[in-house]
Protein backbone atom coordinates (compact mmCIF):
# COMPACT_ATOMS: atom_id res chain seq x y z
CA UNK A 1 0.00 0.00 0.00
CA UNK A 2 1.26 2.94 -1.05
CA UNK A 3 2.09 6.19 1.69
CA UNK A 4 -0.70 8.74 2.84
CA UNK A 5 1.42 11.06 2.53
CA UNK A 6 2.49 10.34 -1.28
CA UNK A 7 -1.12 9.80 -2.06
CA UNK A 8 -1.64 13.19 -1.07
CA UNK A 9 1.17 14.74 -3.15
CA UNK A 10 -0.04 13.28 -6.29
CA UNK A 11 -3.37 13.98 -5.71
CA UNK A 12 -2.85 17.73 -5.23
CA UNK A 13 -1.15 17.54 -8.34
CA UNK A 14 -3.79 15.90 -10.31
CA UNK A 15 -6.24 17.87 -8.78
CA UNK A 16 -4.53 20.93 -9.90
CA UNK A 17 -3.66 20.11 -13.09
CA UNK A 18 -7.33 18.61 -14.10
CA UNK A 19 -8.38 22.22 -12.92
CA UNK A 20 -5.97 24.50 -14.04
CA UNK A 21 -6.01 22.99 -17.77
CA UNK A 22 -9.68 23.38 -18.27
CA UNK A 23 -11.91 20.39 -16.29
CA UNK A 24 -12.40 21.66 -13.05
CA UNK A 25 -15.43 20.08 -12.67
CA UNK A 26 -13.71 16.78 -12.76
CA UNK A 27 -10.87 17.98 -10.34
CA UNK A 28 -13.68 18.08 -7.98
CA UNK A 29 -15.56 15.23 -8.42
CA UNK A 30 -12.03 13.60 -8.18
CA UNK A 31 -10.05 14.85 -5.41
CA UNK A 32 -12.39 17.03 -3.03
CA UNK A 33 -14.30 16.06 -0.09
CA UNK A 34 -17.74 17.01 1.37
CA UNK A 35 -16.89 20.46 1.67
CA UNK A 36 -14.20 23.10 -0.05
CA UNK A 37 -12.92 26.11 1.91
CA UNK A 38 -11.56 28.33 -0.21
CA UNK A 39 -8.80 31.17 1.30
CA UNK A 40 -8.22 32.97 -2.19
CA UNK A 41 -9.77 35.65 -2.22
CA UNK A 42 -10.61 36.16 -5.95
CA UNK A 43 -12.60 32.93 -5.74
CA UNK A 44 -15.72 31.90 -3.52
CA UNK A 45 -16.16 29.23 -1.01
CA UNK A 46 -17.18 25.90 -2.43
CA UNK A 47 -17.07 23.08 -4.76
CA UNK A 48 -19.16 25.21 -7.70
CA UNK A 49 -17.28 28.71 -6.94
CA UNK A 50 -14.20 27.01 -7.70
CA UNK A 51 -15.77 25.14 -10.68
CA UNK A 52 -16.98 28.71 -12.18
CA UNK A 53 -13.67 30.34 -11.64
CA UNK A 54 -11.79 28.01 -12.91
CA UNK A 55 -14.08 27.35 -16.30
CA UNK A 56 -13.64 31.09 -16.62
CA UNK A 57 -10.49 31.01 -16.65
CA UNK A 58 -9.86 27.96 -19.30
CA UNK A 59 -12.19 29.88 -21.28
CA UNK A 60 -10.44 33.38 -21.30
CA UNK A 61 -6.60 31.85 -20.89
CA UNK A 62 -6.88 28.28 -22.99
CA UNK A 63 -3.23 28.46 -23.75
CA UNK A 64 -2.04 28.96 -20.44
CA UNK A 65 0.66 26.15 -18.52
CA UNK A 66 2.05 25.03 -15.52
CA UNK A 67 5.18 23.18 -14.26
CA UNK A 68 4.88 21.42 -10.90
CA UNK A 69 8.44 22.08 -9.05
CA UNK A 70 7.85 20.86 -5.99
CA UNK A 71 5.64 18.99 -3.63
CA UNK A 72 6.02 18.25 0.32
CA UNK A 73 3.46 16.73 2.22
CA UNK A 74 3.41 16.74 6.36
CA UNK A 75 0.17 15.74 8.27
CA UNK A 76 -2.81 16.69 6.57
CA UNK A 77 -0.95 19.24 4.50
CA UNK A 78 0.57 19.37 0.70
CA UNK A 79 2.34 21.91 -0.08
CA UNK A 80 3.26 23.06 -3.97
CA UNK A 81 5.33 25.07 -5.79
CA UNK A 82 4.24 25.70 -9.33
CA UNK A 83 5.76 27.85 -12.38
CA UNK A 84 2.87 29.27 -14.51
CA UNK A 85 2.90 30.93 -17.92
CA UNK A 86 0.19 32.61 -19.80
CA UNK A 87 -0.14 34.09 -22.80
CA UNK A 88 1.65 36.86 -23.31
CA UNK A 89 4.36 34.96 -21.72
CA UNK A 90 3.12 36.58 -18.49
CA UNK A 91 5.13 34.19 -15.75
CA UNK A 92 4.24 33.91 -12.36
CA UNK A 93 5.40 31.45 -9.37
CA UNK A 94 2.59 29.92 -7.49
CA UNK A 95 2.89 28.14 -3.60
CA UNK A 96 -0.33 26.78 -3.07
CA UNK A 97 -1.35 24.68 0.35
CA UNK A 98 -4.30 21.74 0.50
CA UNK A 99 -5.92 20.00 3.36
CA UNK A 100 -6.77 16.86 3.30
CA UNK A 101 -9.59 15.15 5.11
CA UNK A 102 -9.47 11.70 6.69
CA UNK A 103 -10.46 10.22 3.35
CA UNK A 104 -7.80 11.86 1.27
CA UNK A 105 -9.78 14.21 0.14
CA UNK A 106 -9.01 17.99 -0.43
CA UNK A 107 -11.35 20.31 1.92
CA UNK A 108 -9.18 23.61 2.37
CA UNK A 109 -7.21 25.55 -0.12
CA UNK A 110 -4.84 28.67 0.63
CA UNK A 111 -2.54 30.12 -2.25
CA UNK A 112 0.28 32.95 -2.86
CA UNK A 113 0.89 34.20 -6.44
CA UNK A 114 3.77 36.17 -7.55
CA UNK A 115 5.23 37.89 -10.82
CA UNK A 116 8.37 36.48 -11.99
CA UNK A 117 10.41 39.37 -11.91
CA UNK A 118 12.82 40.57 -14.48
CA UNK A 119 16.10 40.76 -11.95
CA UNK A 120 17.22 39.03 -8.32
CA UNK A 121 19.68 40.79 -6.20
CA UNK A 122 20.34 37.49 -4.97
CA UNK A 123 20.77 36.15 -8.27
CA UNK A 124 18.86 33.42 -7.06
CA UNK A 125 15.60 32.06 -9.83
CA UNK A 126 12.55 31.80 -8.31
CA UNK A 127 12.58 28.12 -8.75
Amino acid sequence: MQNPLETNKQNAIAFYRTAYLGDPAEAVALYVGAEYIQHNPLVGNGKQAFIDYFTDMAAQYPDKQIRFLRAVAEGDLVALHTHQTWPGNDQYVTMDFFRFDTRGKIVEHWDAIQDVPAESKNGNTMF
